[in-house]
């Protein structure tokens, strides 16, 4: 399950756009005490919902992910550790950026500036790894005056190679690691190394430009960095939105000139960031979308869906989402010779519709 670390500063409407992604689903909500909120939410797909229409399973599984959203000041809690570990833990920090403007709501700095907030958490970040990589050097540069390890050494090396990074202000998503060394300090889930989505919070009179994020987030002085993206939501609209009906939301959505929800856009803005994509089965009574990394190959997908057909793989009959729609089901798109059989090493596509073949 893709999980989701909502972070920012205090006042720029982190835990209302859980709310409206969650429905208000999340536990500790309304306690009073400054914990995690975490939810759980399925993934809007209209294919999954086609091909539900199409073969009339018993039941209909979406993908999840789960959002958790930080209390309070994403500084404070760098600066202090409380709650970072359960940051760690997450897939993708989701940083809401204030761009709008509320009198009723004051800005802790006076004024709504995007740049300076971008640049301020990101120091933060950075801060907080450096910390770490100077305690586990120390620890380390104590074990190697006592005993020589070629492994100790290593990890050494790798950590000072970050070390001089965060030490000029760069995160360690932008360094560049050999995929050993990558390994090697993956176990320290640093902060500064995690994937980071920009969601710009709007105002209700820019609603309408979250269709042309990039655009804004250049007029937001936002940088195209690695391992960064960038979307745009609306809490006050959004909050609205998570009380109505799917025919009303619809509605709503369309009185703002918006086509999608911000869970569609946060979802898909995480998982192309992330290199995710979707795969949907279709057997034993149950229409499944299942989450997989790009470049996943047919046996590793079977693996995902039960370790038996893994182990028993024999071959897949792959199928395009939009063919199988097109034809009306599996039997007349092997007729029309849209299904292809493929073996283990064949790498899955996003929307395949696939039946894995295996040996009991």
């Amino acid at each position: 399950m893709l999980k989701i670390g909502i972070v920012g500063l205090a006042q720029v409407g982190k835990t209302t756009l859980f709310r409206a992604l969650t429905h208000a689903h999340g536990t500790g909500l309304g306690s009073g005490r400054p914990e995690a909120h975490v939810g759980i939410v399925h993934v809007p797909d209209p294919r999954l919902d086609r091909l539900a229409a199409i073969v009339h399973p018993q039941r209909k599984v979406y993908a999840s992910v789960e959002y958790v959203d930080t209390p309070g000041s994403v500084i404070d809690l760098a600066r202090t550790g409380a709650q970072t570990a359960a940051l760690r833990e997450m897939d993708v920090l989701a940083h809401v950026v204030r761009v709008f403007e509320d009198k009723a709501v004051p800005h802790p700095s006076g004024t709504v500036e995007p740049r300076r907030d971008i640049e301020n958490v990101e120091l933060e970040l950075v801060l907080s790894d450096l910390g770490s990589v100077e305690k586990r050097l120390e620890r380390l540069d104590k074990d190697l005056k006592k005993q020589k390890s070629p492994a100790l050494e290593k990890e050494h090396h790798v950590l000072g190679l970050c070390k001089q990074a965060l030490e000029k202000q760069t995160p360690l998503r932008e360094v560049s690691l050999a995929p050993e060394d990558e390994r090697m300090i993956r176990g320290f889930t640093f902060l500064s190394s995690k994937p980071m989505l920009y969601a710009l919070n709007l105002g209700e009179r820019d609603a309408a430009k979250t269709d042309a994020v990039e655009q804004f987030a250049a007029e937001v002085g936002l940088k195209q960095r690695p391992k960064t993206a960038a979307t745009a939501v609306c809490g006050k609209i959004e909050a609205e939105l998570a009380e109505l009906n799917d025919e009303e939301a619809t509605e709503f959505l369309a009185s703002y000139g918006l086509k999608e929800s911000a869970l569609a856009r946060v979802v898909r803005s995480s998982y192309h960031l992330l290199g995710m994509i979707s795969f949907f089965t279709t057997d034993g009574g149950e229409c499944r979308a299942w989450t997989i990394r790009a470049g996943t190959t047919a046996v590793e997908a079977a693996g995902e869906v039960h370790t038996d057909l893994q182990r028993g793989f024999i071959r897949a009959e792959v199928v395009r989402f939009e063919d199988l729609s097109s034809a009306g089901g599996m039997a007349e798109a092997r007729h029309q010779g849209t299904v292809k059989i493929e073996g283990k090493e064949y790498v899955l596509q996003d929307g395949e519709v696939v039946h894995f073949r295996h040996s009991a």
